[in-house]
């Protein structure tokens, strides 16, 4: 009689644990639908896309970083589809404990790979358990990943997976007490160490069976009923997030920013054609996402990585890119179901109810008073970094949504921190940031003793390169020391480059950047023309900024060009024997990634090799390098605006360089040289750095080891924006 009443209670759990499952995908796929189209370069080449996926998700790449935790979540993955077997038997178990699967029930081999993957993954469910305890916000408060995460669906879903693999092994603890085990001690030695000490019971086998069985179906009510728990949906729309990324080969969405698209979403923005009325200008509804970024707000496992790395949040801002998605997900999936009735904030309030017009007239960035999803401190707090991007290990694109929303407060609503009005102005009248003449952009070549070449229609003949100076290379004194750094290596290794002085012009990345789409496609344009007219093909660029424009965003627009950074030219000069360093330099040296050299386009190792060429360098890395680096606080056009909310980005980098006693710190960027110099001169006068510590390119560092040293008039050139 047990046996029948676990079996009818059993199934009607499953029954109806299908159909709320069932209806939780259904709503599901229509709450993403209510977004606009995606790009159709998302939904090809399909067989690449696969690959990438079948890598992403059981190769565990992008959670391997994280070592131990990445290992043991990737048992507790694999255990979800491998010990399906194991469910199925249980529904047989449950009317009848000597119920065994056909065919493949006293496959030794089926035996310990059981064993195998549920005591291994028993063992990491419980580690990562403790983990999240010892990890938790309540003793790390904000250093914590899982500050903002709801601890709840955590706690639940970690307690189902542990019931769940417990299970597997007393019910086997059973069968090996009732004789009806057919595998031997070497390949399940757990599960007969338990049938050891348990009864040959078998009411107990069945209790047991069918406990197992209830907290399976009943994890899928919850998530059918509980559509925002992203700990427990991610293992379903993780792999449908990851096939639609941008980047098909597998790469994060950093380099280019995401094109402004028609409401078709088949082509680039045309800003003399497009209506605001019918075409998105940025994101100001939570319509206004495509479907792919709702399915990302989805997939949302709330594991904080990207929190963790982000440098507005660790130097005490308000943005937590974990945070903005979780908001974003739970407005999305409160609205939604009022949006699929045909209502909207117009609705009549007879029909809808002031709560629910309320709702759906909530303005997507706002603050308290204004009752914004977003906080606005929260959206102009980031730096483009794409440090929360490189971390995600379902590949949420935080950035594109960040920038999304920008686009829409700059160009419809007028909405942005004050200070970036000056910039706006700039570019758009003297085509640079600190609005400076055009004739001032070849004043670095007057203080050489070799000419260099200008572009007046064409590139000179035998040109190799044009050097795109950029604007803080020609304009700001710290950089232009590197500009005239790097020209003064390339014509010691004899390579024949050119510039295009007053004729060139801002790239447009701080306008795109801040969310003024019109006005980087109005400069890029311009760029692309000039450009194309002069015949360049190669470009060297010493500005990780410009060499990320040019390289990966002016495709966008017809300007295709082989774009390398200073670092990656010189190092191949260096490794060719163009060029030779020969000058000792002792001293002691940490590097500092530029972001968008670094993450954003994978150039890590050139500098390094550089530095490793010079005599004498001894080189130290910062804790937080590479892939992890951490921000200068220069990007996402934040250069130009004041950083008011908690310590100063550059603050806390330089804070992390002190720790390597460094004598220099080295770095590839104009905005990185400036940013990491202010804060350092800030550390000299309160007495925390030593006077003699400063930030030099890395091209400068190999031009000091190819002369003698430079004279004193040379060091004591002023060091002013």
């Amino acid at each position: 009689m047990l046996h029948v009443i676990l079996g009818v209670i059993t199934t009607a759990f499953a029954v109806v644990g299908a159909a709320v499952f069932a209806y939780g995908i259904r709503h599901m796929v229509r709450t993403v639908g209510i977004g606009r189209p995606v790009e159709s370069e998302r939904k090809g080449p399909f067989g690449q896309r696969l690959t990438t996926t079948l890598i992403e998700t059981l190769g565990h790449t992008r959670m391997l970083k994280w070592r131990w935790v990445g290992v043991a979540h990737w048992f507790v993955m694999v255990s979800f589809p491998l010990l399906v077997f194991t469910v199925a038997e249980a529904h047989g178990e449950v009317w009848d404990p000597h119920f065994h699967l056909p065919i493949i029930h006293d496959w030794t081999i089926y035996g310990l790979a059981i064993e195998v993957i549920a005591g291994v993954s028993l063992a990491a469910i419980t580690g990562l358990a403790i983990y999240r305890q010892v990890r938790g916000p309540r003793r790390a408060g904000r250093d914590s990943r899982f500050t903002n995460s709801r601890a709840w669906h955590a706690y639940y879903v970690e307690s189902y997976i542990f019931g769940l693999l417990a299970a597997i092994f007393v019910i086997r603890g059973f069968k090996v007490a009732l004789d009806d085990f057919p595998f031997p001690v070497w390949a399940t030695p757990l599960s007969h160490a338990l049938g050891a000490v348990l009864p040959a019971s078998e009411a107990g086998l069945a209790l047991v069976a069918a406990f197992k069985l209830v907290i399976s179906w009943t994890f899928f009510v919850v998530l059918g009923l509980v559509l925002t728990m992203g700990i427990g949906w991610h293992r379903f729309t993780a792999p449908v997030n990851i096939f639609f990324k941008r980047d098909a080969e597998g790469g994060p969405a950093l380099g280019a920013a995401k094109p402004m698209m028609d409401a078709s979403g088949e082509k680039p923005l045309d800003f003399e054609e497009a209506d605001p009325d019918e075409d998105p200008f940025g994101v100001g509804k939570i319509e206004d996402f495509t479907w792919k970024g709702l399915l990302d707000f989805t997939t949302c496992t709330e594991c904080g990585r990207c929190q963790s790395q982000c440098p507005a949040w660790n130097t005490g801002k308000p943005l937590s890119p974990k945070k903005v998605v979780m908001d974003l997900r739970e407005h999305a999936y409160e609205k939604a179901p009022y949006m699929m009735q045909g209502l909207d904030e117009n609705s009549d309030e007879s029909h809808a109810g002031a709560d629910v017009l309320s709702l759906l007239g909530k303005p997507l960035v706002g603050t308290e008073e204004e009752g914004g999803v977003i906080h606005p401190d929260e959206l102009w707090a980031c730096t483009n970094c794409g440090a929360c991007v490189e971390q995600c290990p379902v590949d949420i694109e935080h950035v594109d949504h960040i920038m999304d929303m920008r686009r829409y407060q700059v160009m419809i609503e007028s909405s942005f921190p004050s200070e970036a009005n000056t910039l706006l102005k700039n570019l758009e009248n003297k085509a640079n940031p600190w609005g400076m003449s055009e004739d001032k952009r070849l004043d670095w070549i007057s203080e050489l003793d070799f000419e260099v070449p200008v572009v007046e229609d064409t590139l000179p003949e035998g040109t190799e390169y044009l050097f795109w100076v950029g604007c803080a290379g020609a304009l700001e004194d710290r950089a232009k020391k590197t500009t005239k750094a790097i020209a003064e290596l390339l014509h010691m290794a004899d390579v024949k480059f050119a510039v295009l002085g007053g004729m060139e012009a801002c790239t447009g990345d701080p306008a795109r950047r801040l969310g003024m789409e019109y006005v980087f496609q109005m400069l890029a344009q311009q760029n692309v023309e000039t450009l194309n007219e002069a015949g360049v093909t190669k470009i060297v660029a010493s500005c990780p900024h410009c060499f990320n424009t040019l390289g990966n965003e002016y495709p966008q627009l017809g300007g295709n060009y082989d774009v390398i950074h200073h670092s990656q030219l010189l190092a191949k000069l260096v490794d060719e024997g163009r060029l030779t360093p020969v000058q000792p330099v002792e001293e002691r040296i940490t590097y500092h990634d530029p972001c968008f050299l670094g993450r954003h386009n994978k150039v890590y190792t050139p500098p390094r090799d550089i530095m490793a060429q010079v005599p004498g360098v001894q080189t130290q890395e910062m804790h937080r390098h590479k892939e992890r680096g951490f921000c200068c606080g220069a990007g996402g056009a934040r250069m130009w605006m004041e950083e008011r909310i908690g310590k100063r980005i550059n603050t806390e980098r330089v804070d992390e360089a002190l720790t390597t006693d460094p004598d220099t710190v080295s770095t590839a960027c104009p905005f990185c040289q400036v940013m990491l110099g202010d804060a350092i001169n800030e550390k000299k006068s309160a007495g925390e750095a030593k006077e003699s510590l400063e930030v030099v390119d890395v091209s400068q560092l190999l031009l000091r080891s190819m002369r003698e040293e430079p004279s004193d008039a040379e060091r004591a050139e002023p060091e002013t924006a």
